[in-house]
């Protein structure tokens, strides 16, 4: 039995602004940008209006929403250095309700510039005042890295969503991840949180899979979502067609995952929000 959409749900937010998720891992290649994409998506689907900023250099959020290298004249490089609103630079996607910010190789510089801004570290935040209002969810895809960029993600973000593979050294660098959260919020963000954690890269026939996961639910209890991401070939593909996976092929485990994951993040908010 294929899992359905999930629910729809009233606005997540009383006041009627945005719910500002930045989804970091300081860690390239765990199916960040991904997360990022299809939850996106799902949300989308249950007809919130969601928006991505892509602030990663690779713009690897970008090209696997089909948002050609010709359309991004404008990105998050313009938003962060204030040249533009974000009104301007958001991109409609093939997907209804879903928009992006997409990013460029301008951003590949953006960490030297910001050194010398005014107030570098709330750039992003100053600069999504005026669109949190027009979105349901605003999900940031940061950078493998944490630097100014993703700094400024962290200070922007009502939560933090982390997608963790499940290797050897995830809970290593989960730790660094979880310090370094935990700082921002004393000193930059104290409304900061941890949305929770999701297990990607899931092997089923390796033993390693299964003890990583019981390794960082023993850790981190609740935070961990329920759902796990499988390896998946489909989801795989899917990026070099221009689509999310849950586009390319709705019915692959992939995409189920990513839709019980947008199911179990609107049913936390929902806790949330009460």
């Amino acid at each position: 039995m294929y899992a359905k959409l999930p629910e729809k749900l009233t606005r997540p937010r009383a006041d009627g602004t945005a719910r500002i998720v930045a989804i970091a891992n300081q860690k390239g290649g765990v199916g960040k940008t991904t997360t990022a994409i299809n939850l996106a998506t799902a949300l989308a689907a249950c007809e919130k209006k969601v928006l991505i900023v892509d602030i990663d250099a690779q713009g690897n959020a970008s090209t696997g929403l089909g948002i050609d290298r010709r359309d991004r004249a404008l990105s998050s490089y313009d938003l962060l250095f204030g040249r533009e609103r974000a009104e301007a630079v958001a991109v409609a996607t093939a997907i209804p309700g879903l928009s992006i910010v997409p990013a460029s190789i301008h951003l590949s510089g953006a960490e030297i510039e910001l050194v010398e801004e005014d107030r570098r570290e709330f750039r992003l935040r100053e600069a999504l005042r005026g669109a949190v209002t027009e979105y349901d969810y605003v999900l940031i895809d940061c950078p493998p890295a944490l630097g100014l960029l993703t700094l400024n993600a962290l200070c922007a973000a009502d939560s933090v969503l982390v997608p963790l593979q499940c290797e050897f050294y995830a809970l290593e660098g989960l730790s660094h991840l979880m310090g370094t959260i935990e700082r921002v919020k004393r000193a930059f963000n104290p409304r900061l949180d941890i949305q929770g954690v999701v297990l990607t890269m899931y092997d089923r026939r390796n033993n390693l899979s299964d003890m990583v996961a019981a390794d960082v639910r023993a850790h981190l209890g609740d935070k961990v979502y329920e759902t796990v991401i499988p390896r998946n070939v489909r989801v795989s593909e899917a990026p070099s067609y221009g689509k999310p996976v849950i586009l390319y092929d709705m019915d692959c485990r992939g995409s189920q995952a990513y839709i019980h994951l947008a199911s179990e993040v609107l049913k936390r908010e929902r806790r949330v929000s009460a």
